[in-house]
């Protein structure tokens, strides 16, 4: 197998995976804003997740001097080790599937703010302690601090957007109840009427509503935090699971039997995360929650609208989950922490392409601002603390 032994080339996996993982949230995301169910999406995107998983195993799982490979040790006696693995990827399923529904109550900056900072205050300070402190305490702590500052920024931002919208949407009432009663049109009401309204406006916000596949007008922001905070605390625990099951800190393997190496304790982790959105999603598809209609497991197999962005969010994801696992075993999980402030790329993409805080009050920008500041200096400090296993 191959094994990365520089610091650099973990920071490098690190700093790939943060790419990775903040990208492919805002493609789910695009496919529900164009009306795709997110039990559709969600089954494509855990297809390629699994595969991404079996190509990372069947290639850098086998090559290299480094041994035993993925090959070998799927006959070993690890059982132990391949529970705590396939514990990680339930959390993952659960993890996922919370913030696809999340995302569309409170946006895909807030929530990955939210959930990304629950992962790092409660994963990174347990992967502190399950590596044996390799990573440096003086700094990986003031790295979690920055991280709990970029929530609470995180927080005033939505709340200071949600404030903002609600202004433009009665605003917008009284523009279209006096436009009903002019012979002139107004351009934000007559852009409605055509589908070309701007980001950012009433019109965009009501246009949005009716071709989505969540609806979320009328309903309580409260149901997607609560959401984003049971997100938080499932894939907080993902990293800690991968590392007790690469690095055996409780000693649960009989004596002679080698530790999981990284790509088999992914490739266990990968397989039960597809079992588990399986049975929930195609539960869903029947029976579905949030007032999504129903649908059925042929009209999935027959809905190629989003498929391909479906399917790369997956293959991003899955690829980006290999490589902070990779690099955190070289340098610490703790430090692999760092992967967590993909809302600087999440939150790129929600302006770029879904027109987030456009229009906004300079409140909310001042906000944003700060948020995205402190994420940077996160970075810059858990990416610092970065250690090196013997």
């Amino acid at each position: 197998m191959y094994v990365i032994e520089s610091k650099g080339g973990a920071i490098a996996c690190m700093l790939l995976a943060l790419l990775f993982l903040g990208t492919w949230p805002a493609l789910m995301t695009l496919t529900e804003r164009r009306g795709r169910l997110p039990q559709h999406t969600y089954l494509d995107y855990t297809l390629a997740n699994l595969l991404a998983a079996v190509i990372i195993a069947l290639t850098l799982g086998e090559i290299g001097p480094s041994r035993p490979n993925f090959i070998t040790q799927l006959s070993q006696e690890n059982w132990q080790s391949m529970m705590f693995a396939m514990a990680g990827g339930i959390a993952l399923s659960l993890g996922t599937l919370a913030t696809q529904y999340a995302w569309a109550f409170v946006g895909l900056s807030v929530t990955e703010v939210i959930t990304a900072s629950i992962t790092v205050v409660i994963g990174t300070t347990l992967n502190y302690f399950l590596d044996d402190k390799i990573n440096r305490a003086e700094i990986i702590f003031p790295g979690i601090a920055c991280f709990l500052i970029a929530v609470c920024f995180g927080s005033a931002v939505h709340k200071s957007n949600a404030s903002d919208n609600k202004s433009k949407l009665q605003d917008f009432k009284s523009l279209e109840t006096t436009s009903s009663l002019q012979t002139e049109t107004n351009p934000e009401t007559n852009g409605l009427a055509k589908g070309e309204a701007k980001k950012g406006t009433a019109a965009f916000l009501i246009e949005l509503e009716k071709q989505r596949a969540i609806k979320v007008f009328g309903k309580s922001t409260i149901i997607g935090l609560m959401l984003t905070f049971f997100a938080g605390i499932c894939i907080s625990l993902i990293s800690p699971a991968v590392s007790l099951a690469t690095n055996d800190q409780w000693h649960t393997l009989k004596n002679g039997v080698p530790k999981l190496n990284v790509y088999t304790a992914y490739f266990y982790f990968s397989v039960s995360a597809f079992v588990i959105a399986l049975i929930l999603n195609i539960r869903f598809l029947y029976w579905p929650i949030l007032g999504l209609p129903r649908s059925s497991f042929k009209a999935y197999l027959n809905d190629w609208n989003g498929r391909g962005l479906s399917f790369l969010a997956g293959f991003l994801c899955g690829f980006g989950d290999g490589l902070q696992f990779m690099g955190g075993q070289a340098a610490g999980y703790a430090a692999a922490g760092a992967v967590q402030a993909l809302p600087l790329v999440s939150t790129f993409w929600g302006i770029l392409l879904f027109g987030e805080y456009r229009r906004s009050s300079r409140k909310t920008y001042i906000l944003l601002i700060c948020m995205l500041f402190m994420f940077i200096v996160a970075v810059a400090v858990l990416t610092a603390s970065s250690g090196h296993r013997k």
